[in-house]
């Protein structure tokens, strides 16, 4: 293949994972705690060959992607298990095959065992990492401000534990709005989100915004069209120089 040709597959396979990003982000638009992913791409520049050594290729290149963290909008539920975030702390959770996750994600009920867990069925977790179980009749609940979880007859019970992650775009996504991070990399240092408050009965919607992502995705349909044709077009323009030069012969 020439090089029209590698540089149109750099362009076709970098949008290919672009789209399928902005698929998931647009998928993810009404999931509660939901924070957008987005790709990073750099030009990578690359010297001719001997007859065109002056001469510079600039490929496409795929860096990695980055989650924004910018805060969702609140709604009120009325719901006194429900929980939202102000700030850039995220909740704790483990997992159903023992992970440690974190997501923002506040819609919370009580299992069979008394247990506070995520509607996926991931447990809570305290700020020491312990799970979280709300007593048999312990009456009306009321969560603070800065997650106390306290019940009308049963006094405090636990607080949530809401933490910062400066290791966030390290993290690997898990589904249902989690992260987690890299297998082999330890559970991490704990830092409380001392700056983030906990806000009870409601929930975060997702920051993802649909228009912006739909315009988005037909941008990048657009441009993989373009590298597609363009790697279409240099096709026929090799077949057609050797049926030329097979005519000659």
């Amino acid at each position: 293949m020439d090089n029209s040709t590698y540089v149109a597959l750099s362009l076709a396979q970098s949008m290919r994972r672009d789209l399928d990003v902005t698929a998931n982000n647009i998928a993810n638009a009404n999931t509660a705690g939901f924070k957008g992913e987005h790709i990073v791409f750099e030009s990578y520049l690359h010297k001719g060959g001997a007859e065109n050594a002056e001469t510079e290729i600039s490929f496409v290149a795929e860096t990695g992607s980055f989650t924004d963290d910018s805060q969702g909008a609140l709604s009120q539920t009325g719901n006194a298990l429900d929980v939202a975030l102000l700030g850039k702390g995220w909740l704790s959770y483990r997992t159903e095959d023992n992970q440690i996750a974190y997501g923002r994600d506040g819609r919370f009920t009580v299992d069979t065992d008394g247990a506070l867990v995520t509607l996926s069925g991931a447990r809570v977790l305290d700020t020491g990492g312990g799970e979280i179980s709300i007593p048999p009749g312990a009456g009306d609940i009321e969560i603070a401000r800065d997650g106390t979880i306290s019940s009308s007859i049963a006094g405090p019970i636990a607080r949530i534990g809401v933490f910062d992650l400066p290791d966030l775009q390290a993290l690997n996504r898990l589904g249902n709005g989690m992260l987690v991070r890299p297998p082999g990399t330890g559970t991490g240092l704990q830092v409380p989100a001392e700056r983030t408050e906990v806000v009870q009965g409601s929930i975060e919607s997702s920051n993802v915004q649909p228009v912006t992502e739909m315009t988005r995705l037909m941008e990048i349909q657009r441009s993989y069209e373009r590298a597609i044709n363009l790697m279409n077009g240099s096709d026929e323009l090799r077949r057609d120089t050797l049926q030329r030069l097979g005519r000659l012969g």
